[in-house]
């Protein structure tokens, strides 16, 4: 009988081949040696809203400079970011507030000491079009018109006309951003018009004489809208600042101050310089000052 060895050859060539790449991907799970060329990675968690824009616009920026520096984002909120950072998953938690008592307790416990980085300013403005002649409202107002509290301009010290309110889209980190800031977390009125962008929102007030939105505090400089003043208080870098304008919140940085690399500092660094600052000046973010 004739047997052929050729298939029996190339299978025998198969398993060698199958075994040499599995000793090297073992050996490289083992050694810890990277697959790829991969350089260092800085992981990041937290807040949406750090993490919905202004984080990625920062990243791109600095990754021109670092092109091998890898990040690993994911933003779902503040106490995810805090959770995660305390668990030693992540090396930066992302905040839109200061750490709670139960946090600071459950980091104490754990013997973590946290590096504390104020990096700017979330801020709402509140926008209306330029024709319409109120020019301030007090939270309470503001928190009744866009709940539906209040549906008629007359009710405000403006002309007799319905409210049209134009906000984000739900999905968005801003709305419920801004529920929080100046709704009470109360739910937003019916017949609410979204938008994916501040940009959005500010071009419909503009068209609108009736309308109402927000966007950030210097994303409103087109000539046919304006922003209101809030008890006084006119939304500017300085009354931000200063904690007198009430639509803003600080945004934060933490770090272990035991495990924080060398590569973590020098983001935040570039952050906290004046190229990263502008980078949140052009985002619509007031920076530190």
């Amino acid at each position: 009988m004739k047997i052929c060895l050729c298939h029996e050859s190339a299978t025998r060539n198969s398993f060698s081949l199958l075994r040499c790449m599995g000793v090297v991907l073992l050996a490289a799970v083992l050694t810890g040696c990277p697959a790829t060329n991969r350089g260092p990675t800085i992981t990041m968690r937290g807040s949406n809203t750090v993490g919905e824009e202004l984080a990625p616009a920062l990243i791109d920026v600095y990754k021109k400079d670092h092109p091998n520096l890898v990040f690993d984002t994911e933003f779902k909120a503040t106490p995810y970011g805090i959770g995660t950072l305390m668990a030693g998953r992540c090396d930066i938690a992302a905040a839109s507030r200061t750490l709670t008592t139960n946090e600071e307790r459950m980091a104490k416990e754990r013997n973590i000491d946290f590096n504390d980085y104020v990096i700017g300013s979330y801020s709402v403005g509140i926008v209306v079009n330029v024709s319409n002649s109120v020019s301030d409202l007090t939270k309470d107002q503001v928190r009744d018109i866009f709940t539906g509290g209040i549906k008629n301009w007359k009710d405000v010290g403006g002309t007799d006309a319905p409210i049209h309110l134009y906000v984000r889209d739900p999905i968005s980190g801003t709305h419920i951003g801004f529920q929080e800031l100046a709704m009470e977390k109360k739910p937003y009125a019916d017949g609410i018009k979204t938008y994916t962008n501040y940009n959005g929102i500010v071009q419909a007030v503009a068209a609108d004489p009736n309308g109402i939105g927000y966007s950030s505090i210097y994303g409103t400089k087109k000539a046919s809208v304006k922003t209101l003043n809030i008890g006084g208080v006119a939304p500017t870098a300085a009354s931000v600042n200063q904690g007198q304008y009430p639509y803003t919140r600080p945004l934060r940085l933490y770090t272990d101050k035991a495990k924080e690399t060398p590569e973590v500092h020098e983001f935040i660094q570039f952050i906290v310089s004046p190229k990263g600052q502008q980078v949140l000046t052009d985002m619509g973010y007031v920076p530190h000052p």
